[in-house]
């Protein structure tokens, strides 16, 4: 399916053979982009021999579309999922996710590259003043489990901000993060650990075949002790439909503005509406936004209706920063996935010993490809990992 289309911002932040494939690898990726990197980043790291198949050019698909926002809390707040799946895994889950802000700025440190990683708070106001009741039991149930939260009034972001709002969760611990620049650097530090990736080369079939997987692709055949499918919001190739829904998003990046002291800290931005609109600033002091998601899976084609939904996002930003100067130079629309039950699918096939899945579905996509590489790294090693049936497939 076409991702995305458009004018990228972030492929323009970061310039840059055919190989042959060795007859045997400890771990197979089948796709290359940002769950593909940390996936090898994280067994690479266990001396693993990995290799990643990309049927594209790595880091082209829903990657180079990605916004950078990095975030522990959820598209469903954490009073709703513990009604949905109970406190203890509820919390977990939750836990989970900050921790792998954690882990994705300890990745940062290390690449040849900076992938301009900044931690930041997150901004999440009511859209309405009906919305003031779940933000503010969010607000309890953040504090009660130790979560760093503050809340403000409508006088608070009066104070900070120069727009108003009925109120607003602060959390701390949050991160932006330059993703085109991440998930290269990943495989440029890869090139050195292990990993050797093949562009351009499709998997046509994976089997298993006693103690190994066979991947049949378009350059030839390979095996590998195991395969994990990282194919982003691409049909995953299971037997059965698990429970996900596919639409589109839209976002822009601005020329840069001269002056961004009224932006609280630099926060991360978002709401309580669905769907939600998000924003953020880069190191160049643009901002990014997106929102406006819609039904259709496929990337829009049209040109102008993707300059048209980026004209109604700049609009938005500039009713929230009257002073700034606010003009949109990229604007793209891309595929964005979500579970039904709001959680990612990640881990072994139902039926399968050796074949895995990390399926980062949500707007926090980045943060669980990061929390599912370290489950995916302890059963592939055969370690117990307590949390691995939060994100199961067959849930």
């Amino acid at each position: 399916m076409e991702l995305h289309n458009g004018k990228l911002f972030w492929p323009t932040t970061y310039n840059d053979t055919e190989k042959e494939f060795d007859t045997h690898y400890d771990v197979a990726i089948i796709g290359g982009g940002m769950s593909g990197a940390l996936c090898a980043y994280v067994l690479s790291r266990e001396g693993l021999k990995v290799a990643i198949i990309e049927k594209r050019q790595l880091a082209s698909g829903s990657s180079s579309a990605n916004t950078g926002l990095l975030q522990f809390s959820n598209d469903i707040m954490l009073h709703e999922l513990i009604d949905e799946i109970g406190e203890e895994q509820a919390v977990r889950f939750y836990k989970l996710c900050q921790e792998a802000v954690g882990h994705l700025e300890e990745v940062a440190m290390t690449l040849p590259v900076s992938p301009e990683f900044t931690r930041r708070k997150s901004i999440y106001y009511a859209s309405s003043p009906l919305h003031l009741p779940k933000l503010k039991k969010e607000y309890k149930t953040l504090k009660e489990h130790g979560f760093p939260v503050e809340y403000w009034s409508k006088k608070d972001m009066k104070e900070h901000l120069p727009f108003s709002k009925s109120g607003a969760l602060i959390t701390h611990g949050d991160a932006e993060v330059n993703p085109f620049r991440f998930v290269n650097g990943m495989f440029e530090y890869l090139k050195e650990h292990n990993t050797t990736a093949f562009e351009g080369t499709e998997a046509i079939e994976v089997k298993e075949d006693g103690e190994k997987v066979i991947i049949e692709t378009t350059k030839g055949t390979l095996t590998a002790s195991h395969v994990v499918h990282s194919t982003g919001y691409e049909t995953p190739p299971l037997s059965e439909n698990i429970g996900t829904e596919i639409n589109r998003s839209y976002a822009i990046a601005t020329k840069p503005v001269d002056d961004l002291s009224q932006w609280h800290e630099r926060a991360l931005i978002w709401e309580t509406d669905r769907p939600y609109l998000y924003l953020r600033t880069t190191v160049d002091n643009r901002i990014i936004a997106g929102g406006l998601d819609e039904d259709p899976a496929e990337a829009p084609q049209s040109m102008e209706k993707i300059e048209k939904h980026g004209k109604k996002i700049e609009k938005e930003v500039q009713k929230m920063f009257p002073g700034l100067n606010v003009e949109m130079e990229y604007a793209w629309g891309a595929s964005f996935g979500e579970s039904l039950d709001h959680l990612p699918y990640i881990g072994r096939h139902p039926d399968k010993e050796r074949i895995y899945y990390l399926l980062g579905y949500g707007g926090n996509g980045t943060v669980y490809s990061m929390l599912g590489s370290r489950i995916l790294r302890d059963l592939i090693l055969g370690r117990p990992n307590k949390d691995a049936d939060l994100v199961k497939l067959d849930r």
